[in-house]
């Protein structure tokens, strides 16, 4: 089962379980699209690509609730992109 993590890792953006915004990798690193697009589509963290992630319903939240850990690693989008470029 999902985590559906509450923000963004990069800018910390609310993504609450229903954001058309929230995007993960394979490992459910959660970014908004924005900070996505701004990391070329690659994770920082796995170097995968990302797919939006599916929205659970609300009807099911209290059985099982999204994750109220806050993960917030700000990515150095300079270092990350001289990496994808020099691969």
């Amino acid at each position: 089962m999902l985590q559906i993590r509450p923000t963004c890792e990069n800018c910390n953006k609310s993504l609450p379980h229903d954001s058309n915004e929230a995007m993960i990798c394979t490992f459910e690193c959660t970014f908004c699209k924005a900070c996505v697009t701004l990391l070329k589509e690659v994770c920082p963290n796995c170097g995968g690509s990302f797919e939006k992630r599916p929205i659970r319903p609300s009807h099911l939240l209290g059985k099982y609730p999204v994750s109220k850990v806050l993960i917030n690693k700000p990515v150095d989008i300079k270092a990350h992109l001289q990496k994808l470029n020099s691969k």
